[in-house]
């Protein structure tokens, strides 16, 4: 029989930020969870090698999923890609151990679990088929069916990420549940996650942003850390902002 999970911690959207992700893993609730799930983009940002380092020393507690930004790097570190549209891609793939980008390149895209009071549970990076196409809260329902097609009838949940933006909504009778970005937040800061079973419990964990800004000016060498610590620590980017740049990619206006 497949084991039933009592609590679950998920994380997504990490993005190499370690001040965030300490301040997650030194919740009582996460400390308690029966695992940490990593829904992808965990090491693409200014401290890539030791966000790695410090999850990879919670041993096999942590089931890691790869997002669109984590197989950026390892295409990059491997010659196959000679750019990355995040401008800090470069500077992240460079600082990665070759024993890390193998880690990367092995990860799987989707993982299916089953958790108390949610069943059979998919979790992915932005969806079942595909790590970086875009679905958000406000999507169209044709948009959710299409991007649904084909998961088994069991599947009642889906936990997605990559938009960096928390959600709870249904989807043709499944639950799609969004843990927003512990590292990268647009709307509001803090760093976002979310606790599985029985239901589902979106969670935003405040830090001291100005001291997390310091050390990452003191210990990241990428030129732009002043400027990106600023923009993504604060989340400038507003929520409505990014749905209304984001909107028409999801196939809307199509």
């Amino acid at each position: 029989m497949t084991e039933e999970h009592e609590r679950l911690a998920v994380l997504s959207d990490i993005h190499g930020v370690l001040p965030a992700l300490e301040a997650v893993l030194a919740e009582p609730e996460v400390a308690a969870a029966d695992r940490i799930v990593l829904t992808g983009d965990i090491a693409a940002g200014p401290q890539p090698a030791e966000v790695l380092d410090a999850l990879r020393a919670q041993g096999d507690r942590v089931l890691w999923l790869a997002g669109n930004a984590d197989r950026e790097l390892v295409e990059y570190r491997r010659g196959e890609r000679t750019e990355i549209p995040d401008p800090i891609g470069p500077f992240a793939a460079r600082a990665l151990r070759a024993e890390q980008v193998d880690f990367l390149a092995a990860l799987p895209p989707t993982l299916t679990l089953r958790v108390r009071g949610l069943g059979t549970v998919l979790f992915c990076h932005a969806t079942p088929r595909d790590d970086e196409e875009l679905v958000l809260v406000d999507s169209r329902p044709d948009r959710w069916a299409e991007v649904l097609t084909g998961l088994d009838p069991s599947i009642g949940t889906v936990v997605c990420g990559h938009t960096h933006m928390p959600y709870v909504r249904l989807a043709h009778g499944r639950l799609v549940v969004n843990p927003g970005s512990v590292g990268m937040p647009y709307g509001r800061p803090g760093a976002h996650w979310c606790l599985l079973g029985p239901g589902t419990d979106l969670r935003v964990t405040p830090y001291d942003i100005p001291a997390a800004r310091g050390r990452l000016l003191r210990e990241c060498a990428y030129p732009d850390i002043a400027a990106w610590s600023d923009y993504f620590l604060h989340a400038r980017a507003t929520d409505t902002e990014v749905l209304a740049a984001w909107g028409p990619k999801d196939g809307r206006d199509a």
